[in-house]
């Protein structure tokens, strides 16, 4: 090592001596140096190099001095460098070895060799090997691949960045490139903002004085100024801009909401106008898509959401609009001229936002729209419908709809008896549905509520439901088994017993599939409904119905499952089955011990039945193409 020191000292030496000018006209084209330009070249760009200041940075890296340099540079820190001029005939650029001594005062290899032209002769000539052999042509440099492969000693810290523009690309870098794919090198997609409002064009506003700072009678005119100011929409993904007026118009809609808290008016036509546009203004905008450029969907479990930007002013306006519509001086004779079909229809779409603050007040505001005006109870049932309509069988995502389910379960608690036949429609077609979606455990609890709200009001209903919860039930799906399950409990809460007798033969042969399944948390949830004390009378007032049913499913699980706490609890359950009637008990027993032993001649009875099968299939075809011929033949 001592001795490859000491050489590339040397060398380095000599190289400062050879770059001296030289009166012999071949010297420029010396096999000894890496340069290829002329001697008057090499005297310009030489007296250039003295010129240029020895801490200036280097235009093409921090550790290669620009290869119009000729000569040799000393710096501060004491590094040497031997550097050649680019040649100017040619598009090949000559190399650029960077020499630079150690914290000991030994000097390491090269640094970087540019574009990659300089191979074993160079490297070489280089650090000064007095047995490599004599250095080739740049032009017969310039194929020779000398990076070496990606982890070795050798490998300069320049050889996997990545080339700049015009320079010609290093081969490592191609076999990084052609190693990884390119979407995996790209830069990860963003989803989108927070909603764009279309902001005012004059925003600079002025703060006005509070309504406690005025007379009586000035009041309604300082109402429509303050009114007048929260119109201007500001743009709220840029927090420096306009922050005093952003201020100015949050105290205004602060003063607003205690204003219609507090105090009591006559509320004007024109007052009624103003906030409803108002709000308009501030509220109805088009929804950003929930999508990537190009990326996938948003998942509400494993995403977080958007949250509006425009929020502190967003909320005040919700709580401002909440406080006048449930003022004592509110006239809904005289608000529903300005909130209408179209104001409905818009805020029903607001509900699709993935600002969970948002849908919450939308829900409330909602709910006070739907209470105040009697007119429009039949069009926002209906808007309602088609938005569930649309998720269930067009774009399967819309993230209000736990908001809207919790809204209609308020409503149904308010049907009058009998049920209207369209309320039963709507439980078939629109709730039943909802079950089926992939975002089930999203709105679930809502939607079980709603469920047990119409069963509530007419228990002639279940029977449908039921049915409606086998017709549905998910086949590999275990989370959303286990959510039926719990909706099925529900359900038993508030069963009629002579409702049990039509639905009893088909939910147990349900039951027993969930008992037998080998994800224990099916089969968890299916054994807890022996612990409800409801459910076991009335199974035990029908036991001579049910336990055949299920008795296959609970013997095969006590014999060997593989979880504990399932053998545990189906042992307890066929426990209490043996002390409701033993009789029984003992009879499912044998019935079920005589299958077991005439199995193998049930498969074999299965197997001679496939056979006549595939039989008569062959003396059909036979048959067929003996009538084939004889066609033929006439």
């Amino acid at each position: 090592m001592k001795g490859f020191k000491q050489r590339v000292l040397a060398r380095s030496r000599s190289t400062h001596d050879s770059d001296k000018p030289s009166t012999s006209p071949s010297s420029g084209n010396s096999p000894s140096r890496l340069s290829t330009g002329s001697g008057s070249t090499r005297s310009k760009n030489k007296d250039s190099a003295k010129d240029a200041s020895p801490t200036q940075p280097s235009s093409q890296s921090s550790t290669t001095a620009s290869p119009s340099a000729l000569g040799r540079s000393e710096t501060k820190s004491g590094a040497v460098s031997t550097q050649a001029p680019a040649k100017s005939s040619t598009p090949t650029s000559a190399p650029v070895v960077v020499v630079q001594p150690d914290a000991s005062g030994s000097v390491t290899p090269p640094l970087q060799i540019q574009d990659g032209i300089a191979g074993t002769s160079a490297a070489a000539e280089a650090f000064g090997s007095p047995s490599g052999p004599p250095p080739a042509s740049p032009s017969s440099l310039a194929n020779v691949n000398h990076i070496p492969p990606p982890g070795a000693t050798e490998t300069m810290p320049g050889d996997l960045a990545a080339p700049r523009h015009g320079q010609q690309r290093s081969p490592t870098f191609d076999r990084l490139k052609n190693g990884i794919p390119d979407e995996q090198l790209s830069t990860p997609t963003r989803r989108h903002h927070s909603s764009r409002f279309e902001v005012s064009a004059k925003r600079e506003l002025e703060k006005l004085p509070g309504f406690h700072e005025v007379a009586v009678n000035s009041r309604q005119e300082l109402f429509f100024q303050k009114i007048e100011q929260c119109n201007v929409i500001f743009d709220f993904n840029d927090p420096s801009s306009d922050m005093k007026s952003k201020e100015i118009k949050r105290v205004a809609l602060h003063e607003l909401l205690d204003f219609v808290s507090t105090s009591r008016m006559q509320y004007t036509e024109q007052m009624y106008a103003s906030v409803v546009d108002m709000f308009a203004r501030n509220l109805f905008r088009p929804i950003p898509p929930p999508v990537n450029p190009v990326g996938d969907i948003y998942d509400p479990d494993e995403d977080e959401p958007v949250l509006e930007v425009a929020w502190p002013h967003m909320q005040v306006v919700y709580e401002f609009f909440l406080k006048f519509v449930e003022s004592p001086d509110f006239q809904h004779s005289v608000a529903k001229a300005y909130i209408d079909h179209h104001f409905v229809q818009q805020l029903l779409e607001l509900f699709d936002t993935e600002d969970p603050r948002e849908r919450d007040y939308l829900k409330t505001t909602l709910h006070r729209i739907y209470g105040k005006f009697l007119n429009l109870r039949s069009f926002i049932r209906r808007c309602i419908n088609n938005v569930f309509f649309q998720f269930t069988y067009e774009t399967h995502r819309f993230n209000g709809v736990a908001e809207l389910l919790e809204i209609l379960g308020s409503i149904i608690n308010g049907f009058a008896l009998p049920l209207k036949e369209e309320h039963k429609i709507f439980l078939a077609r629109v709730l039943m549905p909802l079950h089926k979606a992939k975002s089930l455990s999203l709105y679930h609890p809502q939607l079980a509520y709603c469920i047990v709200q119409f069963i509530e009001k007419d228990p002639s209903l279940t029977e449908e439901v039921i049915l409606g919860l086998l017709h549905y039930w998910p086949k590999v799906n275990s989370p959303k088994e286990v959510m039926f399950l719990n909706e099925v409990e529900d359900i038993f809460e508030i069963l009629e017993p002579s409702e049990f007798l039509k639905i009893q033969v088909p939910l147990f042969q349900q039951l027993a599939k969930c008992v037998s399944s080998q994800h224990f948390q099916v089969a968890e949830r299916a054994l807890y409904l022996w612990n409800n004390e409801y459910f076991v009378s009335l199974m035990s007032e029908n036991v001579e119905t049910i336990l055949p049913i299920i008795f296959s499913a609970l013997y095969r699980n006590a014999r060997g499952h593989w979880n504990r706490t399932i053998h545990t609890m189906v042992c307890n359950a066929m426990r209490m089955f043996m002390e409701l009637n033993p009789a029984l008990f003992e009879e499912c027993s044998a019935l079920y011990r005589e299958q077991e032993n005439n199995a193998e001649a049930r498969e074999e009875h299965r197997q001679l039945l496939w056979k006549q099968v595939e039989e008569s299939a062959r003396e059909n075809e036979e048959r067929m193409q003996e009538a084939a011929a004889e066609t033929m033949v006439q």
